[in-house]
């Protein structure tokens, strides 16, 4: 557990090191650039509302990557003690998920522009409720096909939050990203240090039992506003 927890704080630090120095880069190639004018382009909803679902939206990406952290860092480990099976088999139980969230993330973005991003936030994070949920009480052969699942859903949500912060702040495209990738990343290793801290006090299991509920928090999309739909 304090292997993972180390392995959080190091990636956390090492991925800020890498931002600086790209950052750094990119300012000294534009530097001497003309600004482009751009005129100003006016949010579909009121600032208030704009502000309160920039909230939810964050909100969303903390559930959805305070699981993914459950699963990436400790997944093996749970496996292992509470089925028995040899670091192989529990290595490719990881790899059946981070497989599914590859491709869940690369469809994602597609059917979003399809039947909305709203929806596919609401399918993606809260949709998963009840697999999350079963999931520690199953046996091995299902537990495989449910991580599958929530992998394939959970991540197709991603692309949809942030273009849907995009679409409320249209003059503020590059701080969205860089607040949402941000926390996205500082939540995954926030997430494996807790997570790991929680595991060594109570045990493995219950780590899984206390995030399955995390989904819920899906809930909070029906505060998000109806965004017009845009034409191509």
């Amino acid at each position: 557990m304090r292997h993972g927890l180390c392995v959080g704080r190091y990636s956390a630090v090492i991925a800020i090191a890498v931002l600086a120095r790209v950052g750094a880069w990119y300012k000294r190639q534009h530097i001497d650039r003309p600004k482009p004018q751009h005129a100003a382009v006016a949010s579909p909803v009121s600032a208030v509302r704009v502000r309160w679902s920039i909230v939810v939206l964050v909100l969303l990406i903390f559930s959805k990557y305070f699981y993914v952290a459950s699963i990436t860092s400790y997944f093996s480990f749970y496996l292992i003690e509470k089925f028995h099976v040899s670091v192989r088999t529990a290595q490719l139980h990881l790899f059946v998920f981070l497989l599914a969230m590859a491709m869940g993330t690369l469809f994602g973005g597609p059917l979003g522009d399809r039947i909305g991003r709203k929806r596919v936030i609401w399918v993606s994070i809260l949709g998963i409720t009840p697999f999350t949920l079963i999931l520690p009480y199953v046996d091995l052969m299902w537990v495989g096909i449910l991580t599958f699942i929530i992998g394939l859903i959970l991540s197709s949500a991603f692309s949809a939050i942030v273009v849907f912060a995009q679409e409320l702040m249209p003059h503020r495209f590059g701080m969205i990203s860089g607040v949402f990738f941000g926390v996205a990343f500082g939540i995954g290793g926030l997430g494996a240090a807790v997570l790991g801290r929680v595991a060594d006090h109570t045990g493995i299991g219950f780590v899984y039992q206390i995030c399955a509920f995390l989904p819920a928090i899906g809930l909070l999309a029906v505060f998000l506003p109806k965004m017009p739909r845009t034409s191509h």
